[in-house]
């Protein structure tokens, strides 16, 4: 995608599917012209489109046959989403109606949109920073309420705005170091090193802040992952079931019926979390199988959280788990199944209990338990970090990755100056971290970058 984006271009901006309404957004030029020349009022006495009000009307095609009954506005530039004059058609949601609809768009002389382009456009022509385009892909993708708010704290601009003081704090003392290189015998009265060591100090505490709430937060932002892992016809198929209260995966009593792996999403009060059912643990030499054994233990590698699966009702033995997954790994609970039957001596509980496990006793046939053990999993998929802070500033993934970038500079001049190393040599430092931070507003990035953030974001927005 070019960062320079011009011409007029339209697409649907609601979900592919079915719908009682189907919006298509036009933002360029030529999208006032387009409207004027397809658009017909159901009202005698519209004599044009008045800014920011619903006309209802007809869309018509080149033989001047209604298309579908709409309700259209214009929105002109720069006050618009784009900053460009924008125009929006709520149509009916079917797939047919919105493609003939477009097609008459496309027919007078717009362009389909790439995915992004109009978040690009709004971030080129200035609506919006780097920082909160990115938020609003993330609204989008937001798994859970707390992941949509906070991205909604980003989307108010707070980031970018606080990332923005803090490069103007350090192009500061950029200013400072170019006045004590230029004017050596001046050093000292242009630029304390006391003062100096001052501020990289308090920089570097503001990112350290930023970035404290990535780890905490990251659940509640990308969701989590619990894997099902247990022997043979330990009850993972039917605690899964048990777990979205359907008939997911096929139950049997004979061995192996799961032999792939099968994943679900849960939504336990507000997060949401991916549940793998893996195959039974077990020697084998079918190669299917097998393919299966390795790709669960791959996924429980991965996993935020482990659920061990044991069959109450049978002999139970701790060799019988991976050493991997240890209840020192801090990642398992012991989910002791089969409690309505009659348990084996000692208990598979008292075992795992005894080698420190989290032990939670279920029926997975007859429902017992369940609450008790999402509760669990959402507490340990958390890590006791509750709800997020609804004001808290969390940067995504390249923006973190970019504040550490910025971060690792900082500490390294302190250091350098502590060394009292010579004053060109820290602007190297500091003109490193000037430039992470304005890669995260969107000042300085590089095409590559761009290219990558507006590819994830759908057609239409």
């Amino acid at each position: 995608m070019s960062v320079s984006s011009s011409g007029t271009i339209a697409a649907i901006a609601t979900p592919p599917g079915e719908g009682g309404v189907g919006i298509i957004r036009v933002s360029g030029e030529k999208a006032l012209p387009i409207a004027e020349a397809i658009f017909k009022s159901a009202k005698d006495s519209f004599s044009g489109f008045k800014p920011y009000t619903m006309h209802y009307g007809y869309v018509l095609d080149e033989n001047s046959t209604e298309l579908d009954d709409v309700l259209a506005v214009f929105m002109p530039g720069p006050n618009s989403y784009t900053g460009e004059d924008t125009v929006e058609f709520n149509c009916h949601g079917g797939r047919a109606i919105l493609a003939s609809v477009l097609g008459e768009i496309l027919s007078h002389g717009a362009v389909l949109a790439r995915a992004g382009e109009f978040t690009l456009r709004a971030f080129l022509n200035g609506k919006m920073d780097l920082t909160q385009a990115e938020a609003v892909a993330e609204m989008i993708h937001a798994p859970s309420k707390g992941a949509a708010q906070l991205a909604r704290v980003k989307l108010s601009g707070v980031l970018g705005h606080r990332i923005e003081e803090l490069r103007g704090r350090l192009e500061v003392l950029r200013t400072h170091l170019c006045v004590a290189v230029d004017f050596p015998e001046d050093e000292l009265e242009c630029l304390p090193l006391d003062k100096m060591m001052t501020e990289v100090t308090d920089a570097v505490k503001n990112i350290s802040e930023i970035l404290a709430g990535v780890e905490r937060t990251r659940a509640w932002r990308e969701g989590g992952l619990a894997v099902l892992s247990g022997k043979v016809n330990a009850g993972k198929s039917s605690l899964l079931n048990a777990l979205l209260g359907r008939n997911r995966a096929i139950v049997t009593d004979i061995p192996g019926t799961t032999r792939d792996f099968i994943e679900e999403t849960l939504n336990l009060d507000g997060l949401q979390v991916r549940v793998v059912d893996t195959a039974g643990l077990r020697e084998t030499t079918d190669k299917v199988e097998q393919a299966g054994l390795d790709m669960g233990k791959e996924l429980a590698q991965q996993a935020d959280l482990v659920l061990l699966i044991v069959d109450g009702f049978d002999p139970f033995d701790l060799s019988d788990i991976d050493p991997e997954f240890s209840a020192q790994s801090g990642k398992c609970i012991a989910v002791i199944n089969k409690i309505d039957l009659a348990q084996s001596t000692p208990s598979a509980s008292e075992v795992m209990a005894e080698a420190g496990y989290e032990v939670v006793e279920i029926s997975a046939k007859r429902g017992q338990g369940i609450d008790e053990l999402a509760s669990s999993i959402r507490e340990h998929i958390l890590a006791g970090a509750g709800e997020p802070d609804p004001d808290e500033l969390v940067p995504n993934s390249r923006q973190a990755a970019t504040l550490r970038k910025a971060l690792s500079e900082l500490d390294g001049l302190v250091q350098d100056i502590e060394m009292t190393i010579p004053y060109d040599l820290l602007g190297v430092r500091l003109e490193t971290a000037c430039s992470a931070l304005s890669e995260i507003t969107g000042e300085i990035t590089p095409q590559e970058v761009l290219d990558s953030i507006f590819s994830k974001f759908c057609v239409g927005k």
